[in-house]
Formats: C-alpha cells, structure tokens, sequence
C-alpha cells in the first residue's frame, strides 16, 4: 500500500501528488526524487523506448505550469523521440559529448537564454557560421527565448510554458527558430519539457524530451 513517504510506486499522478504533498517540508529532498524519476527514465528509454516514451508522457500531463522561474537551471536531455534509428544514435553521441547545459530565465521579461558549454562554439560555427554566442563565466549562452503561457500543442488540454525561439531574430533559422519547448512543473523545481519541431506545413511534431532543475 503506498503510504505518504512511498513514492515510488502508483500512477504518476499518485506519485506527484505525494511529492507535493511532501514539498512544503522537505523542498530538496523532493526535488532530488522527481530528478531521480526523470534520471531513471532517462536510462530506461536506452533499452525501452516506447514504455520510457509513455511514461514521460503521463508524467508531463500531471504538471503544472511553471510560476516566478527565474534565473539559471540545470538541464539534461532526456531523450529523443524521432525513430528506432536515430534516437540510438543520438543517445551516443550525446552521452560523449552534451554541449547544452540549462536555461537561464528572466521572469520579469519573459525572456531567457540556454546555457552552453565553452566547447559548443566550434560545432555553432560549423552549422551557423553567422550566429555567435555570448560569452558566460561558466560556458557560452546561445539561443534566446520568449516565455509565455499556452495551451500544448502535444497536449491541447494542458496548460504548459512556452519556451520560443521562432520571435528572435538574432536565432539561426536552421532548425533552432523551428523549435518549441513546453515546460511543466513537476515538484519543487523539478521541471519537465517537450521539445516540439515546427514542419513546412505548421505542424509540431515531439522529437525529445529534456528537464531541468533550480540551482537553490
């Protein structure tokens, strides 16, 4: 029987509610189980991809939308949800070398910016040799964002964050400004977020998943 200290079995739902339950207590403690959650989908979907898939899916839907997020986060891909073919292969590649490293928001301005590691330019130039990053005391930042509140698009029934990049002029137009991230929240500053690719046609089709967590 799952009791309020027990979350770790029952639906998503019974098992976010207790760590909202939880939350007003224990902040950190709850925080680092709902990452934990998001790590341990994170390594499953290696070897489950549609079970892994489903399960960030129902997680996603019990959030909720993020409210005064504010300054740097931590961030990790979770996964890609492309094709039995590329997702391995992006699993690899990204487990050697992962240049992304968080967002940073400015909640006053609705605006942000992502976090990216030093190494990051040389593979920015090769692909847009125009666009230049900022310089950061612990990397590079890169790609800004607007932030507004929304309907999903994956999720029409759920109210989610919107992180777009289509707005920025500054942002190359090569994938990057056809990108929509949408971002719940989970519990205590554990975040979750689809990644949402915009086709020719106006369609948003999900190719990933990633989260993010606050530094304090």
């Amino acid at each position: 029987m799952t009791t309020s200290t027990d979350t770790s079995s029952g639906s998503a739902a019974e098992r976010v509610a207790l760590l909202r339950e939880r939350a007003a207590h224990e902040p950190a403690a709850v925080q680092e189980t709902a990452w934990q959650w998001v790590l341990d989908l994170k390594e499953r979907s290696g070897s489950d991809r549609k079970g892994a898939d489903a399960e960030l899916d129902e997680l996603f839907r019990t959030g909720t939308v993020p409210r005064g997020l504010d300054g740097p986060t931590d961030g990790i891909l979770v996964t890609t949800t492309t094709n039995a073919v590329l997702d391995p292969a992006v699993r690899a590649i990204t487990s050697m070398w992962m240049p992304w490293q968080g967002k940073r928001f400015d909640s006053a301005a609705a605006s942000g910016d992502n976090r990216m590691t030093t190494s990051s330019s040389v593979a920015s130039k090769l692909l847009w040799p125009f666009y230049r990053m900022k310089d950061a005391q612990d990397g590079k930042l890169a790609f800004d964002f607007k932030t507004y509140e929304d309907d999903g698009k994956d999720d029409p029934d759920l109210r989610v964050m919107v992180i777009d990049y289509a707005d920025i002029e500054d942002n190359p137009r090569l994938v990057i400004r056809s990108i929509r991230d949408e971002l719940v929240e989970i519990a205590a500053g554990a975040y979750l977020g689809k990644i949402l690719f915009r086709t020719p046609r106006g369609n948003y089709e999900k190719i990933g998943f990633f989260a993010l967590r606050t530094n304090g």
